[in-house]
C-alpha cells in the first residue's frame, strides 16, 4: 500500500516577529520530520504574521520575510522534506500573497493567491478583509511565468541552481503523486480550484489559512473543506494560525487532515501552543478508488492543463509498502466547543496572548457587582485555568510567562499549583462605589467573586471624588446641580449620573497604573484595564461615554448578553463558581443615583437630547428601560449587519418573524426605537475600547462596521414613514379578514 505522513500546523504567530515567527515554522518542520512526514504546510503568510494590516504596504515586511525565507532555506534541519510556507512576495512591482513551495533549500513554485478576501466569505461571516489593499490577486488560473530570484544571497542560489522559478497556478509533480495549493479565501469562492486541481489529477491539496473565530461558526467552516474532497476525492491539509497576532482577532486553529470528505486528524481550536503539529499517515490508493467514477473521468479530460514542475521526489516510502505496521489512519468524528465553551476559551486565550506578548503586570477590572464585569472577570478565571493546565502538560513558553508574572510576587523558581493562585497575581479588581448610591448586595456580589477566583480586590467609595466635581461648576457658576429625587431637572440628574460613571474609568487607571507598586511587585509595572459593555449595549449606545466600557481591552465588547448569561451558568459548574448563579438571578441597576429612588441612568441619551421620563422605581431592569430585551437586540443586530436591512425592510421582515408574539404596531415601535436609539448613540462606538471579535453583527467601528456616526433624525426620515404606511395598511387588511 502506497502510504504517506503528512502534516499541517497550527501556529502562534506574531505580526512583524520575523524572528521568532521563523523558529516556530523551523520548530513545526522538526517536528514534521521526527514524525517522517514528506510533507509540511502553514499558515497563510506565515513569515511576517498574517496580521500585519497596513504595515504589508512596506517593502520591509518584504525584504525581512526573504530573510527569514533564506534562513529556511540554508537550514539542513529543513532539509528532506516538501515545505509549503507562506509569505508576501513582490513581482514586477506587484504585491502578491503567495505560498513558497520549497524542497531541500530549493524553491519550486511561488504559488500567488488567486482570489483574495476583500468582503469575507461564507466561513467568515462577512467579516471586512481587507486583502486588496495590500495585495493584488493572480486572478489567472493554470497559468505560470518567470519569478527572477533577485532577493536571495548567494548562498541560496547555489541551492536553487538558477536565478529564477516558476511564479503562478502551477503544481508539483513528484515521482508519485502530484500536489495542489489554494489559500483560505480560494476554499470558500464558489468555483474553488480544488475542484481544477482535482480533476487535473492532484492527489494532494493544501490550504494555508487565516481564519479567525466567531461563535459557532467552526462547524460551518469544516463543512466546506469536508465537501472539497468529498466531492472531488483527495487528501487535503488545511493549516492555521492560532492565537493574537496583534488585533482584535482570535485564529482559532484547527488544522485538519481530511481524506475523501473523512477526518484523519484534527488540531485544537484553541490553545496556548506555540506550535502544534498533526500528522496522519495517508493512503494515496484510496484517493485514486475514490475517483474511479466515469463521469468525474469524463470532466478530467478537459481540465485546465496546469504548468508541472517535476520533483525527483517520492513521498511515500519504498520501505513502508510491504510493511504491515504502517497503515493509514482512520477516519475520526469532528470535534467542535459549544457556545459557551468558545466564550471561556477562545477570549482567554486571546486574553492570555496579549497578556504574555505586551509583558503588562497583569489585568485590572472595575468589579460593579453586575454581570458583565462578572463575565470578564470569569473569562480571566478561565484564562488562569487554561494556563495551568499548559503548565502540566508541559509548555515551556507559557512556563516562561507565568514565572516572570509569579516570580514578581514570590521566590524565584516557584511556580502556582492552582489556577485561583496564578489569578492573585494576575487580576486586581475593585468596587468602585458611593455611600449614598451603592447597595450592600452589589458590594458583597463583586467581593465573594474575588473571593471566589482569588483575585486581588479592593472595596472603595469615591464619593469625594464625586463631590469635588459635582463642586466644580458651583464654584465656577454659582449653580448647584441635583439628582432628581433632590428635585433637580433631567439634564442636572443626568450629568450627576456621568460623574460618577467617568470617575470610575479615571480611578480605574490610576489604580492599574500603582495597585503593583503599592503591591511591593518586583519590577514595578502597571495593569491593563480590562472593560465590560457587552455587543448588544454597545449596538444601542446604552452606556455612558468614556465610563468603564473605555478600556485598554474589551474580552466580552462583541458577545451578547444572552450568551454571557449562558456562559455564566456553564461557568458556575464548569469552573465550580456557585457565586455565579447570584449575577444570573439579580436586576441589573447602575446605581447611579441615591437609593431612594433608583433608575438606569440615562446614558442611553445623548446629552444634548435629554428626554424627560417619568420617576421609576428602583431595580428596574435593563431591558424594561431599553423597551427591547437582549435577544430582541441582537436580532436587530443580526438583521441590521449579517441581513444587510434597512429599517423599512427590517420592520418588514420582523413583522413575519415576531407577528405571533407581538402586534404590527408594537413591532414597528421596536424598530423605531432600536434604529432611533442607534442613530443618537452611533458616536459613541468610534472611542470605544478594542474588543475581542465574536459576532458577525459586531458593531465595533474600527472595520468591521463602517458607518457615518452623524445621522439625520430617523423619527423624520422617509424609512419610518414607509413603515407607518405599512402598519396602516396591514391593520387596515386585518380588519377585513
Amino acid at each position: 500500500m502506497k502510504c504517506i505522513v503528512v502534516s499541517t500546523c497550527n501556529l502562534n504567530q506574531w505580526a512583524l516577529d520575523f524572528e521568532g515567527n521563523r523558529d516556530r515554522i523551523k520548530e513545526s518542520i522538526r517536528i514534521a520530520k521526527e514524525r517522517n512526514s514528506s510533507l509540511r504546510t502553514g499558515p497563510e503568510l506565515e513569515v511576517p504574521g498574517y496580521g500585519c494590516l497596513d504595515h504589508h504596504l512596506e517593502l520591509d515586511v518584504i525584504r525581512h520575510s526573504w530573510e527569514m525565507l533564506a534562513s529556511i532555506l540554508l537550514d539542513e534541519a529543513c532539509h528532506g522534506i516538501l515545505l509549503d510556507i507562506g509569505m508576501p512576495v513582490l513581482h514586477r512591482g506587484t504585491r502578491y500573497n503567495a505560498r513558497i513551495i520549497c524542497k531541500d533549500g530549493k524553491i519550486l513554485l511561488i504559488r500567488p493567491k488567486l482570489y483574495l478576501a476583500q468582503e469575507g466569505n461564507v466561513a467568515e461571516t462577512r467579516f471586512k478583509y481587507r486583502e486588496m489593499r495590500y495585495f493584488t490577486p493572480w486572478n489567472r488560473p493554470a497559468y505560470c511565468e518567470e519569478y527572477e530570484l533577485r532577493e536571495l544571497p548567494e548562498a541560496c542560489l547555489k541551492l536553487q541552481g538558477s536565478k529564477s522559478c516558476l511564479i503562478g497556478d502551477g503544481i508539483i509533480e513528484a515521482s508519485d503523486c502530484t500536489i495542489g495549493a489554494e489559500t483560505c479565501e480560494e476554499l470558500f469562492t464558489p468555483y474553488s480550484p480544488h475542484n481544477s486541481l482535482s480533476l487535473a489529477g492532484c492527489e494532494i491539496i493544501t490550504n494555508s489559512s487565516g481564519s479567525h473565530h466567531e461563535l459557532r461558526k467552526l462547524d460551518t467552516r469544516i463543512a466546506l473543506i469536508q465537501e472539497a474532497t468529498r466531492k472531488c476525492g483527495g487528501i487535503y491539509l488545511y493549516a492555521n494560525q492560532q492565537g493574537c497576532d496583534g488585533d482584535r482577532l482570535y485564529y482559532d486553529g484547527c488544522a485538519m487532515i481530511i481524506v475523501n470528505g473523512t477526518i484523519r486528524a484534527q488540531g485544537s481550536q484553541f490553545s496556548l501552543k506555540s506550535v502544534e503539529v498533526i500528522s496522519a499517515t495517508v493512503s494515496l490508493e484510496e484517493v485514486w478508488a475514490y475517483r474511479t467514477s466515469p463521469s468525474r473521468g469524463l470532466q478530467a479530460i478537459t481540465a485546465p492543463k496546469y504548468e508541472r514542475v517535476k520533483l525527483e521526489f517520492k513521498l511515500s516510502k519504498s520501505e513502508h509498502e510491504f510493511n504491515s505496521d504502517i497503515v493509514p489512519d482512520s477516519a475520526q468524528s469532528l470535534r467542535t466547543h459549544t457556545p459557551e465553551e468558545e466564550i471561556a476559551m477562545g477570549p482567554a486565550c486571546w486574553l492570555a496572548d496579549y497578556l504574555f506578548r505586551s509583558k503588562a503586570a497583569g489585568f485590572f477590572i472595575p468589579l460593579s457587582g453586575g454581570l458583565d464585569s462578572a463575565s470578564t472577570a470569569t473569562i480571566v478565571y478561565s484564562m488562569c485555568t487554561i494556563i495551568m493546565r499548559e503548565l502540566e502538560e508541559g509548555n515551556e513558553t507559557v512556563k516562561a510567562n507565568v514565572l516572570r508574572l509569579w516570580s514578581a510576587y514570590h521566590p524565584q523558581g516557584s511556580l502556582p499549583t492552582t489556577a485561583k493562585e496564578l489569578c492573585s497575581v494576575i487580576l486586581h479588581t475593585s468596587f468602585l462605589g458611593m455611600a449614598k448610591q451603592s447597595s450592600q448586595e452589589t458590594r458583597s456580589r463583586a467581593q465573594r467573586l474575588a473571593d471566589a477566583i482569588g483575585c486581588y480586590h479592593l472595596s472603595v467609595d469615591i464619593d469625594n471624588i464625586f463631590a469635588a466635581q459635582k463642586d466644580l461648576l458651583t464654584q465656577a457658576t454659582g449653580f448647584t446641580p441635583a439628582f432628581r429625587s433632590d428635585g433637580g431637572q433631567p439634564a442636572e440628574n443626568l450629568a450627576l449620573q456621568n460623574i460618577q460613571a467617568r470617575s470610575r474609568m479615571v480611578s480605574s487607571y490610576y489604580f492599574a497604573q500603582l495597585l503593583p507598586t503599592v503591591r511591593k511587585r518586583s519590577g514595578g509595572g502597571s495593569l491593563l484595564v480590562l472593560g465590560s459593555g457587552n455587543v448588544d449595549e454597545c449596538l444601542r449606545g446604552y452606556l455612558t461615554k468614556y465610563d468603564c466600557s473605555s478600556a485598554d481591552l474589551n474580552p466580552i465588547g462583541s458577545i451578547s448578553k444572552v450568551d454571557l448569561k449562558s456562559f455564566l451558568r456553564y461557568a458556575t459548574t464548569a469552573l465550580d463558581l456557585p457565586i455565579l448563579s447570584e449575577f444570573l438571578e439579580a436586576t441589573p441597576t447602575a446605581e447611579l443615583e441615591p437609593i431612594t429612588v433608583r433608575h438606569k441612568p440615562l446614558c442611553n441619551f445623548i446629552e444634548s437630547q435629554i428626554l424627560t421620563l417619568p420617576f421609576q422605581t428602583r431595580m428596574i431592569s435593563d431591558e424594561a428601560d431599553m423597551g427591547m430585551t437582549y435577544a430582541e437586540l441582537s436580532e436587530f443586530g443580526k438583521l441590521r449587519k449579517e441581513a444587510k436591512l434597512g429599517k423599512f425592510g427590517m420592520f418588514m421582515r420582523l413583522s413575519h418573524l415576531w407577528r405571533d408574539k407581538l402586534s404590527i404596531r408594537e413591532i414597528a415601535d421596536k424598530v423605531k426605537r432600536f434604529n432611533h436609539y442607534y442613530a443618537i448613540n452611533r458616536h459613541k462606538m468610534t472611542t470605544m475600547t478594542p474588543a475581542y471579535h465574536a459576532e458577525a453583527y459586531s458593531p465595533d467601528d474600527n472595520r468591521f462596521d463602517l458607518r457615518p456616526f452623524l445621522y439625520p433624525p430617523f423619527y423624520e426620515s422617509w424609512s419610518f414613514k414607509k413603515i407607518d404606511e405599512a402598519v396602516a395598511r396591514i391593520e387596515e387588511a386585518e380588519k377585513k379578514k
